[in-house]
């Protein structure tokens, strides 16, 4: 149940373990306030059309039977789409905090899809050092996920919410300690109106990668783990541009496999597996996995 197989029809390989929550963005510009390749205007419009699909069924039996401190280390891990784990199913026990990412695309200077990503500061306490999309954890003053995701990527690299068209959101995805991550879609229809300004308290680098080296299983390699007797992978992206060399993992990499995934609308050409989550019992109410 939880590989993405290829005899599955060709959504249902990537979108059957997905959340039912809608996307909670609003669009923030126009096609035509923005301008833009008409391709852009495609993908945005092909873009706002999409819902997440429903989320799968839990086995009520086996959930039970986790404990607390091996479903923490798995989430750690790795970053899973929040369908796969027991927070949909009762969401009394489980409230984790709510943040935002901004999965920027805009057209390269090719034709392809590029995506904007940013290397952490080695002087942050976690996850330093490491690629991920700009974003961060939602504040009160934010009226949905898609203004989180662009008031995070202003302050970290700069990037002016107006140059942004917010067209949707994907299914939660769930982070170490059970942050619940919202991977915003914006579609950035003129690249050079944008003039990174990376703050250095928080972002090393900033610079773009194909979206569609996601979904392709050139310099990508995997680690399998077993967690409970179900065997899993992280997967690992080594990209280089220019004289650099990034890797992208983990719960960034998870995010843009599926984003790829909607985005060119097929599956990867790799296997995705997944451990089954199990219900930590021995979770109360308002606590969270550590």
């Amino acid at each position: 149940m939880f590989l993405l197989h290829r005899r599955l029809p060709l959504l249902a390989r990537t979108t059957f373990l997905c959340n039912s929550m809608e996307p909670a963005v609003t669009t923030t510009a126009t096609t035509s306030s923005l301008g833009g390749s008409s391709r852009l205007a495609a993908l945005a419009q092909q873009l706002r059309m999409y819902k997440p699909p429903p989320s799968s069924s839990f086995d009520e039996a086996e959930e039970m039977q986790a404990d607390q401190e091996s479903a923490g280390k798995v989430v750690s891990q790795v970053g899973f789409q929040e369908s796969m784990t027991p927070v949909p199913k009762d969401p009394e026990r489980f409230r984790p905090k709510r943040a935002a990412v901004l999965i920027c695309i805009f057209e390269g200077e090719e034709g392809d899809l590029r995506v904007i990503l940013t290397k952490r500061s080695s002087r942050l306490s976690t996850h330093s050092g490491e690629v991920s999309l700009p974003g961060g954890k939602a504040e009160e003053d934010d009226k949905d996920d898609g203004m989180t995701a662009t008031r995070e990527a202003e302050e970290e690299i700069g990037l002016d919410p107006s140059l942004v068209d917010v067209v949707t959101s994907l299914e939660p995805f769930l982070s170490k300690h059970l942050l619940r991550v919202i991977p915003v879609i914006g579609i950035l229809r003129d690249k050079k109106t944008f003039n990174p300004k990376p703050n250095p308290a928080e972002v090393e680098a900033v610079f773009d990668a194909p979206l569609e080296m996601f979904l392709k299983d050139e310099n990508r390699r995997s680690e399998e783990r077993e967690w409970m007797g179900e065997k899993y992978l992280i997967h690992y992206f080594d990209y280089r541009t220019g004289d650099k060399d990034y890797t992208i993992w983990g719960l960034t990499a998870g995010i843009l496999i599926r984003a790829a995934s909607v985005t060119y609308q097929r599956p990867p050409a790799f296997i995705e597996q997944c451990p089954k989550f199990k219900y930590p019992k021995m979770v109360e109410k308002n606590t969270c996995m550590p």
